[in-house]
């Protein structure tokens, strides 16, 4: 498989997955879909976002390809780390602190500490 067609398979999921999301979020509720239809929507969403999370897998052949996945992993959590940041201070401004934030944040920096503890121990 050439580098292009990987890409393209990237951007398709990638697509893919913000069509997904804005079923799901339904932004300016532009439709009213039925209880079934976004019970799918959301059975979808995480279908794929197990899938794209872990059965996909991305193949790194040489330092130079493993520094770019090392690269976009910390770029990941850093913009995941700052929405959810984000959230949790519009949120408490308003006073409907929603603790799923919460736990997601806590989740995302603590697996990061355990795993600079964990990969310090193997070397």
């Amino acid at each position: 498989m050439n580098k292009y067609s990987q890409d393209a398979k990237e951007i398709i999921m990638a697509i893919l997955l913000l069509v997904i999301l804005l079923c799901v979020i339904n932004p300016g509720h532009f439709w009213m879909p039925d209880m079934i239809s976004m019970t799918l929507s959301a059975l979808l969403l995480v279908v794929f976002s197990v899938f794209a999370t872990f059965v996909w897998r991305e193949r790194a052949t040489d330092e130079r390809e493993q520094l770019h996945k090392l690269l976009a992993g910390h770029t990941a959590f850093l913009i995941g780390a700052s929405v959810l940041t984000i959230g949790l201070l519009y949120q408490s401004f308003s006073h409907t602190t929603d603790p799923w934030l919460a736990l997601a944040l806590g989740a995302m920096v603590l697996s990061k500490l355990f795993g600079i503890i964990w990969a310090r121990k193997k070397q």
